[in-house]
């Protein structure tokens, strides 16, 4: 097993080790990262529970003693032919970045087909949850202390909303598979000619809006927040997507999430009273990490508001791109 340590943009080292994780019988390659990352744990001791099998990755906690007692590492196995639209190394070093600031889990390692984190302590957000005004408050703060964070610890902060969208057209458009009319829940999804015209149209108008270009986390639906009701805390994970990206899309995105996914109900998106509230406690949050006074104001509200309304416009069309 080869480690080698690479620096990362001046934020800090990353571990990464030369091994293999097989997805189908991964137990041989985690005790591989485990000899390494927890040398004082007996193979013979270690308990690993799969906790999801997506089209996007396979994640693993493995722990010895007690799932809800003891120390838990988690090792997510990427899944196949998914670097042709994720862009790892910024995965990562989103990771390095929010920890440090307090906001995500500890990186411990890369391995060839995937990374070792900490695991984080709370329940997994659902529905009932998301709409309590004590937790989506929570919500609302985190996000404003992840947008605060300046872009010179990341480098680049160009929006990557449109060059985003960009790489999901072109692999679409070379994809080998014909063309066709899908179906969701009796819903027709636009060909890829009529989602291009209107993502054309999208950004001539949204690009003439002032909204700030911040960190955001952008992927933001409820199994990406932790929330841990001792601590009165939420965490973001699954940093995939996190980049620099316009402060209302980050918002807009997470509103369309309260809708759900597979089934959209647009009933269920957020009322007007509900998005005064949660923009109202985060830019509470997002001017006081920014050093200013954390009073907010109507006038500040409303104009956020009507912000992310447009933006929530284009995270439809990201949606379908994605279906």
């Amino acid at each position: 097993m080869e480690m080698k340590r690479y620096p990362n943009d001046g934020c800090c080292e990353r571990l990464h080790l030369d091994v293999c994780v097989d997805q189908h019988t991964p137990r041989q390659g985690i005790l591989e990262l485990l000899m390494k990352l927890r040398p004082e744990w007996k193979p013979e001791d270690i308990h690993i529970k799969a906790f999801t099998e997506g089209i996007t990755n396979q994640l693993m906690g493995c722990y010895v003693g007690s799932l809800m007692q003891d120390p838990v590492l988690l090792v997510r196995v990427y899944g196949q032919m998914t670097e042709l639209f994720m862009d790892r190394d910024k995965e990562m070093e989103m990771f390095q970045v929010l920890h440090k600031h307090g906001c995500g889990p500890e990186l411990y390692c890369s391995f060839t087909n995937g990374i070792c984190y900490e695991f984080v302590k709370g329940v997994v957000l659902d529905d009932t949850l998301l709409r309590q005004p004590s937790v989506y408050r929570l919500i609302a703060t985190e996000m404003g202390k992840i947008h605060s964070i300046k872009s010179g610890e990341t480098g680049n902060s160009s929006p990557v909303l449109w060059s985003r969208l960009s790489q999901f057209l072109n692999l679409v458009q070379s994809s080998d598979a014909p063309e066709q009319q899908k179906s969701s829940a009796h819903v027709e999804i636009p060909s890829l000619k009529i989602i291009i015209k209107e993502m054309e149209e999208l950004k001539s108008h949204l690009t003439l809006i002032n909204s700030p270009v911040v960190l955001c986390h952008n992927d933001l639906l409820t199994k990406n927040v932790i929330y841990n009701q001792e601590e009165g805390a939420v965490k973001f994970i699954d940093y995939e997507y996190a980049d620099f990206n316009y402060q209302a899309y980050d918002i807009g995105n997470h509103f369309n999430e309260f809708a759900g996914i597979n089934n959209v109900d647009s009933s269920l998106y957020p009322s007007y009273e509900l998005q005064f509230d949660w923009l109202t406690a985060y830019l509470e949050s997002f001017k006081w990490f920014n050093g200013g006074n954390s009073t907010v104001t109507k006038k500040e509200v409303l104009e956020l508001y009507v912000q992310v309304c447009q933006f929530s416009l284009v995270c439809h069309g990201s949606i379908q791109l994605l279906l």
